[in-house]
């Protein structure tokens, strides 16, 4: 089965102007980031192709992984190495039949109970947020804590990847919690330094040990 990895940065031209959504990908590749998450909310389709396609050579070149948020179709034009679906996107159950057992299929969740249904309908892993107060997404659930991820982590099938307000201060308290990883957003593209920025959480991660126990038990075969 598929191994996913535990941190996941993902891209944004919105909150910052500094960096394009490719050299935001490009800057956090460099500082060892394993996964990548494409998420742009605006634009052609073609242009979202455009980016996913340069985001994917960026990403074989360094063997890291890429998410595209949202879209399918992006995933398969680009040929990304899977998907991250919203609660109200595409059912992951026809994602899968899409894009096949090879590819990742990823979908968010608010809590424990969320990430249980996530992994009745096949996902690879789930993203549970937020966990921290965040501004970088408006239409989000309660604030879960760290208490409600530790619940959320002890009874989740499928590994998960917390998200929401998190930051190099916080991390090492929200893998404590036994998560699976985290991604992040904000602590990479509001940073001064996203290269710096990505290699302190990833020496974080990897100081924290081997990842909890969410879902870790059904993961072996393909590291992504």
């Amino acid at each position: 089965m598929i191994q996913i990895a535990r941190l996941h940065v993902i891209t944004d031209a919105s909150l910052q102007s500094r960096w394009s959504h490719v050299e935001l990908a490009r800057l956090a590749l460099e500082g060892g980031a394993p996964t990548i998450q494409y998420r742009r909310k605006d634009g052609s389709k073609r242009l979202r192709i455009e980016e996913a396609s340069a985001i994917r050579a960026l990403c074989r070149r360094r063997g890291a992984t890429l998410l595209i948020n949202d879209e399918v179709d992006v995933t398969l034009a680009a040929d990304a190495d899977g998907v991250h679906l919203g609660e109200d996107d595409l059912p992951a159950a026809l994602a899968r039949r899409w894009l096949g057992p090879a590819k990742i299929v990823g979908g968010s969740c608010d809590h424990a109970d969320g990430a249980i249904a996530r992994s009745r309908e096949g996902v690879d892993y789930a993203g549970i947020g937020p966990i921290f107060a965040t501004r970088t997404k408006a239409d989000t659930g309660p604030l879960l804590g760290l208490d409600g991820l530790a619940r959320a982590v002890a009874s989740s099938p499928v590994p998960l990847i917390a998200i929401g307000g998190i930051s190099l201060a916080n991390v090492a308290a929200v893998l404590a919690t036994g998560v699976h990883g985290v991604a992040v957003l904000g602590a990479v593209c509001l940073s001064a330094d996203p290269v710096a920025a990505v290699a302190a959480l990833q020496g974080a991660i990897l100081s924290s040990g081997s990842s909890g126990s969410s879902g870790s038990s059904g993961s072996s075969a393909r590291d992504v």
